[in-house]
């Protein structure tokens, strides 16, 4: 519908009065928004949250903001996409499982109606600008062609820029990269120093370098999604040897120095019982030589991976504090999932093996253990780190019990948050990220999005739990569900139950 001509028009351009249609503003002061959602990483393994891997951007955001220690995600990484997007659980938006495995059943289809608007559909209405970079993996794997209908991918449904991959996972250096809503290759090749999360933040930067040229004082959204820390592992040699004997003692070791940590951080309260090792992970001191050595140097190569992306997120926070504009930005840090036991018991030189139930040989990965974290690898840990990567909790990702769904979540935003270096401990799901930022900016959910009449929002705001810390949870009751392993949380209590292989 156009808007009336609210002018004169007169038999003269002297008799004439011109008028434009307002163009949407959103509040006054509204802040800018940072959502930086990291891939398979886990509970533990942020500085801030126990690990010694170096996260000095993460931490220093925490350092000035707050922790949350009982964020819950889904276990997987569409269906928390699907969540932090809409604000409603996966499986009411048709996500509840990966985008890739696409079922003609209800709340497995993998298309999501556009009754279930994301924030990029909203924030683009009232005035900000919209962009993601990184990982997207929210549309039928079908449709990730270029010959594909665009409906579902991320300019069709609100964001204004894209630049990033459409799949689960990509190449760290070798990436399938789309730009907006073409094809591209990457700017460099690794012999002349690309890697996709460099690439990442270099575009982060001019996209908001173009913004200000045209628009000064408008407010941005970013969704900073990158590849990390999901397989390939892989980064810079300099990042992975930083960390070389740092793994030697193993994770059995590990993970009771990063459970004291926890504890004595603040993070876990001091009588937190630390849960057992399942028999199915070994025993590190049970370890031939050669595997104690493989084992360990594919953790520094996930270490390396994962400060090399905390560079990179600080590199966009540099430039965003380098235009005056960190005070008034609401900067969220967060993963989609624990940690990944997708390597195996015994790690894997090529993930795929993994996926497709292939056998690999200790011998053959002792003698390409030179090759892990290059252009050469298509390398992953073995589940041992993945277990202690998610310390205190047990299991990994795809799976319901704490240890798939519980995550780090850091938000900082010096202009509105009091409060530094705090710990909170109230019960938060993905879906209560959307109404809660809406609520912070003042933007009321509308009912309807481009004349679709809107499904109800099904997560709760958390911002009175930035001024208070000893504030109520809102979230009482979440239900759980991937892959046929189900749980139920009320009030403090859980029930869960697996049903996968181990």
């Amino acid at each position: 519908m156009t808007n009336e001509f609210k002018g004169k028009i007169g038999r003269t351009f002297d008799d004439s009065t011109p008028w434009w249609p307002p163009l949407t503003t959103p509040p006054e002061g509204s802040p800018n928004i940072l959502i930086v959602l990291l891939d398979d990483v886990g509970y533990a393994q942020f500085g801030c949250y126990g690990s010694d891997v170096a996260t000095p951007t993460f931490d220093k955001l925490a350092s000035n903001g707050l922790r949350y220690s009982n964020y819950h995600t889904t276990a997987l990484c569409s269906p928390t996409r699907a969540a932090l997007l809409t604000g409603r659980n996966p499986h009411s938006v048709g996500m509840g499982r990966v985008a890739d495995i696409v079922s003609g059943f209800p709340g497995y289809n993998s298309i999501m109606p556009a009754s279930a608007g994301m924030i990029s559909e909203i924030l683009v209405r009232n005035g900000y600008a919209t962009y993601l970079l990184g990982k997207w993996h929210l549309s039928p794997q079908g449709e990730n062609q270029m010959g594909s209908t665009r409906e579902r991918w991320p300019l069709g449904r609100g964001f204004e820029r894209f630049y990033g991959f459409l799949g689960g996972e990509t190449d760290q250096y070798h990436p399938d990269l789309v730009y907006d809503n073409h094809q591209v290759d990457p700017p460099r090749t690794p012999e002349q120093g690309y890697h996709i999360t460099e690439d990442m933040a270099d575009k982060a930067e001019l996209f908001i370098n173009d913004l200000r040229a045209a628009h000064p004082e408008k407010p941005f959204f970013m969704w900073f999604a990158p590849g990390a820390c999901h397989a390939p592992h892989q980064a810079p040699k300099s990042f992975i040897d930083a960390y070389r004997g740092k793994f030697d003692h193993g994770w059995d070791a590990w993970r009771e120095e990063v459970f004291a940590r926890q504890k004595k951080s603040g993070l876990l309260p001091s009588d937190t019982v630390l849960s057992e090792r399942p028999h199915w992970v070994p025993e590190w001191a049970g370890l031939s030589a050669d595997e104690k050595r493989l084992y360990a140097r594919m953790m520094e190569v996930y270490a390396g991976f994962l400060t090399h992306t905390d560079a990179q997120v600080g590199r966009v926070i540099k430039h965003i504090e380098s235009l005056g504009e960190l005070d008034n930005t609401i900067v969220l840090v967060m993963s989609d999932n624990g940690a990944s036991s997708e390597g195996g018991p015994k790690g894997s030189f090529n993930e795929m093996f993994f996926f497709n139930f292939m056998p690999e040989s200790l011998e053959e990965n002792i003698k390409r253990i030179d090759l892990l974290g290059t252009p050469a690898a298509h390398n992953h840990y073995p589940w041992g780190w993945a277990w202690a990567g998610n310390t205190p909790f047990k299991r990994w990702k795809r799976e319901t019990h704490e240890g798939g769904v519980t995550d780090p979540l850091i938000i900082h935003w010096p202009k509105k948050l009091a409060a530094k270096n705090e710990v909170r401990t109230q019960y938060l799901h993905s879906v209560d990220v959307m109404p809660t930022l809406l609520e912070l900016i003042g933007i009321d959910a509308p009912t309807h999005i481009a004349g679709v009449e809107q499904q109800p929002i099904e997560g709760v705001s958390f911002a009175h739990t930035l001024s208070d810390a000893k504030a109520p949870s809102k979230h009482v009751t979440q239900c759980y569900e991937m892959l046929g392993s189900r749980a139920l949380y009320h009030d403090g209590w859980k029930a869960v139950v697996f049903h996968q292989l181990p």
